[in-house]
C-alpha cells in the first residue's frame, strides 16, 4: 500500500473491468502468448479513429481484448467535471494529483469532448472534460494483473512481452479488480526497506482500507518485493496490503511505462 509506501501525505499516493479503452487492433487475453488478432500492431491510431463510447464487461471475463494503443489526455488546466458532454456534474477535475500533471486515458469521444477515468475515490470515476483543454498523446502499454493466478503481464501493441510472478492483496485486504491506470511513478521512500527502484502509483484504491498510516487514503501501488523475494516465489502469493509486489528485476522491466497507461485487474 502506498501508504506503507510512507506516512506523509506526499508519499501517501499509493471496479468491475475498464470502460472500453481506446485502441485501433487489440489482442486477446488469455494468457502470456496473446498476440494482436490484427496480426500486428497499427501505426494509424489518431484520434479520427476512435470508437464512441462503449464499455468493457462489468466483470472480468475469462478473456477480454488488449487495446494495441490508447489514447492519453494531459490536462492543460483545472476542469470543471461534466457528467455528460454539456451536463455540469459535481466538483472539478484537477490539473494535478499529489502535485503531478494528470495524465488520463480516454474512455470515449464526443464532438468536441473526450471522457477520461479519473484518479480519485471512488474506483471506476470518470468524467467528460472538453477535448479543447487537453493534450493528447497515446501509450501502446498496457499492464495485466490477474489476481487468480498471482501474475503481473506487460503488454505492447497488444503483445504480452513478458510475464512475472506477483504478490497480490490478502482476502482481508484485497486488491481490487477492475480497470485503472498508471497515475505516476515516483522514487521510493527514505529508508527504503523494499520497494525497489521506483513505484508506480496507480489510480487503484483499497476497498478495505481507507486511512493507511495518517495518509488520508490507500491508493494501490506497483512496487518491490518489501522483504524477502522468497514470499513472491515462481508463482506469486497473496501476501500485500492490496499493492502489488515484484520481484526487483520485473519491476525494472515496467521503468518505460508512461503515466496513463491502462492497468487491468482480473478476479
Amino acid at each position: 500500500m502506498r501508504g506503507g509506501l510512507a506516512a506523509s501525505r506526499r508519499k501517501a499516493v499509493v471496479s468491475a473491468i475498464a470502460d472500453l479503452a481506446v485502441t485501433a487492433a487489440v489482442g486477446v487475453v488469455t494468457g502470456c502468448s496473446a498476440a494482436p488478432t490484427s496480426g500486428g500492431p497499427s501505426s494509424e491510431a489518431t484520434v479520427a479513429a476512435l470508437p464512441t463510447v462503449a464499455a468493457w464487461p462489468a466483470h472480468s471475463p475469462p478473456a477480454f481484448e488488449v487495446p494495441t494503443s490508447t489514447l492519453l489526455a494531459t490536462l492543460l488546466t483545472g476542469l470543471p467535471r461534466y457528467e455528460s458532454p454539456n451536463q455540469r456534474g459535481r466538483g472539478t477535475v484537477p490539473a494535478r494529483w499529489y502535485g503531478r500533471p494528470v495524465v488520463l486515458p480516454v474512455l470515449g469521444t464526443a464532438p468536441g469532448w473526450v471522457q477520461v477515468r479519473l484518479p480519485q475515490r471512488p474506483n471506476g470515476s470518470t468524467a467528460w472534460v472538453p477535448a479543447s483543454d487537453v493534450r493528447l498523446s497515446s501509450t501502446p502499454y498496457v499492464i495485466v494483473i490477474d489476481l487468480a493466478t498471482t501474475h503481473l503481464s506487460l503488454y505492447d501493441h497488444g503483445r504480452c512481452v513478458f510475464s512475472a510472478p506477483a504478490g497480490v492483496g490478502t482476502r482481508d485486504d484485497p486488491t481490487p479488480a477492475g480497470g485503472y491506470f498508471v497515475a505516476f511513478a515516483e522514487g521510493p521512500p527514505e529508508p527504503n526497506p523494499g520497494y525497489g527502484p521506483f513505484i508506480l502509483v496507480t489510480s487503484a484504491h483499497s476497498p478495505k482500507i481507507t486511512d493507511w498510516e495518517g495518509s488520508g487514503d490507500a491508493v494501490i501501488g506497483i512496487h518491490g518485493p518489501l522483504g524477502d523475494d522468497g514470499e513472491i516465489g515462481t508463482t506469486g502469493a497473496r501476501i500485500s496490503h492490496g499493492c502489488i509486489r515484484l520481484h526487483d528485476s520485473a519491476l525494472k522491466r515496467l521503468s518505460r511505462v508512461p503515466a496513463g497507461t491502462p492497468v487491468y485487474i482480473l478476479q
